[in-house]
């Protein structure tokens, strides 16, 4: 209720920011009776000024417009997972903490929200010799029994998640579109953080990248453009709040040539015959 629309647009829930900052006041709260219901009053205590403690009262009260779209979402077999769901990742609680989402929306199986994953990013127009370390990743996540984390777009992640689908691989892709778009596939989870039938926007796009680095064991760039576009923003992300240990396709571009300076490592297509054995990171820029 705090943090998806709910089937309304004009709503306005709580940002990933706002989320956290009720999360951190609430835990000094004082917890209101079994006799009693939360007031304005009780978020006004924390610090809050009565419009927002209203604010956030207003998103608590929607009860049955949450029924309903509850209801919605399962006709197209979507559903929630919530912070207290036993499904929910841990990768994301112990790397993110207050910046994980309050609420995911899921399509698939949620059994491989905690299963070994690797994830992987890159750019939407690769190039040969990055299409065919994509592919690979795909092919080895499956071979080697780890889930495949993506994000559904064009290029980098469509490839390595066709090639791990191909090969009997299992794949979580992250969305930043319609989950009723997405078919449903025995051997695929798509996630989406703002609801299930939320439009694809850039801003979506960008905030799904810390779930992407988040959710790996490792992440693996198969391309980069230098100070450009998702995958670049993404991975100074990672590096900069270390979310997963970076590693980098050594293709010579200077998008690459940059995150190895910053602290990702280097790797060709033969070091992905066993994701376990990955050369040790260093000590990062950030650091």
């Amino acid at each position: 209720m705090l943090t998806s629309h709910l089937g309304d647009p004009e709503s306005k829930p709580l940002t990933v920011a706002q989320f956290r900052r009720l999360t951190v006041f609430a835990r000094n709260m004082e917890r209101p009776s079994d006799k009693r219901d939360l007031t304005a009053e009780d978020i006004m205590s924390l610090g809050y000024d009565r419009p927002w403690a209203e604010r956030i009262m207003h998103l608590l009260s929607r009860q049955e417009q949450l029924e309903y779209y509850v209801n919605q979402a399962a006709k197209y077999q979507c559903y929630p997972i919530t912070r207290i769901s036993s499904h929910y990742p841990e990768a994301l609680r112990n790397r993110l903490g207050n910046d994980a989402p309050g609420c995911l929306w899921a399509k698939g199986d949620a059994s491989l929200l905690n299963c070994p994953g690797v994830s992987v990013v890159g750019s939407r127009d690769l190039r040969e010799e990055n299409l065919s370390f994509a592919a690979e990743v795909g092919r080895q996540a499956a071979k080697q029994g780890y889930i495949l984390i993506s994000g559904n777009a064009r290029g980098a992640d469509r490839v390595a998640q066709d090639s791990c689908l191909e090969n009997g691989g299992k794949v979580i892709s992250i969305v930043a579109d319609s989950l009723k778009k997405c078919k449903a596939h025995p051997n695929v989870l798509y996630l989406s953080e703002d609801g299930f039938d939320v439009s694809f926007s850039a801003i979506r796009a960008l905030s799904r990248n810390r779930l992407i680095h988040s959710m790996g064991l490792v992440t693996l760039v198969c391309q980069c453009t230098l100070e450009k576009g998702g995958t670049w923003s993404g991975t100074t992300q990672n590096l900069q709040h270390h979310l997963s240990p970076v590693y980098c396709f050594q293709d010579g571009s200077a998008g690459v040539e940059a995150l190895l300076q910053m602290g990702a490592a280097g790797v060709s297509t033969k070091h992905l015959e066993d994701f376990s054995s990955l050369p040790q990171i260093q000590m990062n820029m950030f650091e």
